[in-house]
């Protein structure tokens, strides 16, 4: 299976100390990021999470947050650091008087990082909690990233498959546009009366079908094509391999343009640089 770096998961958490929500989204880049949004009190998980991310993704930018509902932790014994409180208090006054308006809101206070504590007891349990959420959380998370990485692959497919088809068109005209290109060199000699050399005439011949001749890029976009395929089969991190083959199929595609005399063959070029754009723009999705 291939994985795309582009996905969103939600995990909710029930608990007797409250509420939490954890969610999980990720973008494209070259590496792997990570950034988290925690409560102050459970900062010390960050390294944790930092390591289960590590162990099962390999590239992407990824924001993780964490939000606790604290309504049922009422009930509990709280600490309230009445110096930060009063600390926090005085300086939304001072705000407040600077700015000729608002209002202190007291909830704002005790949200406030640090104001409020929970018992060093609970906060073990409910880190616990909290671990064991974002296992079930990344676990999604991975599934989704598989099944849009699925749906890229389909796409993928489907061009190398068109790849291969414009390839055989070229190969099935090339016999015809070698007749059709020695046919109009010796009506240009016919033209100007000229009555060349029966041997000079086959060895131009034979350089000008050298100079034309594009089997060898169309058998290695064949084989590119190949190679794109077993890649996509053997599946896991493989954005950085099919990137470098989506070079080396843009390669193949230029060379044939190069060597076109025929408006067919130019055709067939630009439809195979457009196929291998759009595989490249996908593929820059996959991790």
């Amino acid at each position: 299976m291939i994985y795309s770096m582009t996905a969103f998961a939600r995990r909710e958490i029930k608990k007797e100390w409250g509420d939490a929500v954890w969610e999980i989204r990720s973008v494209n880049q070259r590496y792997l990021e990570n950034f988290f949004r925690l409560p102050e009190q459970f900062r010390g998980l960050e390294n944790t999470l930092r390591e289960k991310l590590r162990q099962n993704l390999t590239r992407g930018k990824i924001e993780c947050s964490l939000r606790i509902d604290s309504k049922k932790q009422t009930v509990l014994e709280l600490n309230l650091n009445q110096a930060l409180a009063n600390s926090v208090i005085q300086s939304l006054k001072w705000i407040k008087q600077q700015a000729g308006e608002g209002e202190i809101n007291l909830t704002d206070v005790l949200r406030y990082p640090g104001v409020v504590e929970l018992p060093e007891q609970d906060l073990d349990v409910m880190s616990q909690d909290l671990l064991a959420g974002f296992d079930e959380l990344l676990a999604e998370f991975i599934a989704m990233r598989g099944r849009e990485g699925e749906k890229l692959q389909d796409i993928i497919q489907q061009r190398l498959s068109a790849i291969s088809i414009e390839a055989a068109k070229v190969r099935s005209k090339m016999p015809e546009i070698l007749q059709w290109q020695r046919d109009k060199l010796l009506q240009r000699f016919e033209e100007i009366q000229l009555q060349p050399d029966p041997t000079r005439l086959e060895q131009e011949l034979i350089l000008l079908a050298q100079r034309i001749d594009v089997a060898e890029e169309l058998d290695r976009l064949e084989m590119h094509v190949k190679e794109t395929r077993n890649i996509l089969q053997k599946g896991g991190a493989v954005g950085r391999k099919l990137d470098f083959m989506m070079q080396e199929l843009n390669r193949e595609s230029n060379t044939l343009a190069s060597k076109s005399i025929n408006t067919d063959i130019t055709n067939s070029a630009v439809e195979l640089k457009v196929l291998i754009e759009q595989m490249r723009e996908q593929i820059q999705n996959l991790e």
